[in-house]
């Protein structure tokens, strides 16, 4: 099911899926994807979460606007949790979602229950800071192709590249987005820059889960283990991985499976 849910003159796209009976707020990481197009996919890719939860993939304003905040995002994912109805929910977030689940649980731990983390950061660093600024110029100058290209070549493995890197031309290639799915883009990646909930961590009392990528070239594995650290919570680092080990390692949903039942 696909749901729009409207918020300050634009919608919020939720897409749910399962017949479990406890809620699983999914929150995505930074894409020129959204989530109302990608129902299917969301739905294939983790279907073992539906078994035991009811799933919702809440996306980022469909209309994004200068100045939106990593906060934001977090204020706008309890607005569409409370329209739904949705309360004490384990929430899962990868990348640019962990930042905002993050941000959730520190000021509606109301809304969530169990908090996993996935290949994400709570504060900005060197090497988050070059890599989200590349994409910003590249999607500034209207380079879709370099945009694409350079983003899956810094968030797989080498192995992973070695084996299909001959398809990323075409993946290029592929769905050229609108001027306004760029500025979005553009806007949303503005925000990462802008995340710093790390002095606020102690904050979240509710049991947590960190998976990272210890060859992490968007964030770094570093950022993983510090949010584990500030937490106190269990951490595993994938080696060999990186930014995409949602992806490529095999065991990652089963470890987020197991530590929400």
């Amino acid at each position: 099911m696909v749901q729009a849910i409207q918020k300050d003159g634009t919608s919020i796209y939720c897409v749910s899926f399962g017949s479990g009976s406890r809620p699983l707020v999914m929150l995505p990481g930074l894409s020129l994807q959204r989530v109302k197009g990608a129902a299917l996919g969301l739905r294939l890719m983790y279907r073992e979460f539906g078994r035991s939860h009811r799933v919702y993939v809440v996306d980022k304003k469909d209309q994004v606007p200068e100045g939106y905040t990593i906060r934001d995002t977090a204020e706008d994912t309890a607005y569409v949790m409370e329209r739904l109805g949705i309360f004490g929910a384990d929430v899962f977030g990868v990348s640019q979602g962990g930042m905002t689940a993050q941000y959730l649980a520190i000021y509606h731990p109301e809304l969530v229950h169990r908090l996993a983390l996935g290949v994400t950061a709570s504060r900005v660093n060197p090497v988050m800071e070059e890599s989200i600024n590349a994409w910003i110029k590249m999607a500034g100058a209207g380079d879709y192709g370099a945009l694409v290209g350079d983003m899956l070549k810094r968030m797989y493995s080498p192995a992973y590249i070695k084996r299909y890197g001959w398809l990323f031309p075409a993946a290029s290639r592929l769905g050229r987005p609108g001027q306004q799915d760029i500025r979005r883009f553009i806007n949303l990646a503005k925000a990462c820059l802008e995340c710093n909930s790390y002095p606020e961590l102690h904050r979240i009392k509710c049991p947590a889960l960190v998976l990272g990528g210890r060859e992490d070239r968007v964030l770094t594995g570093e950022a993983s283990e510090e949010i584990a650290e500030a937490l106190c919570c269990e951490l595993h680092m994938y080696e060999g991985l990186g930014h995409a080990a949602y992806e490529e390692a095999r065991d990652f949903n089963r470890r987020i499976r197991l530590f929400l039942s």
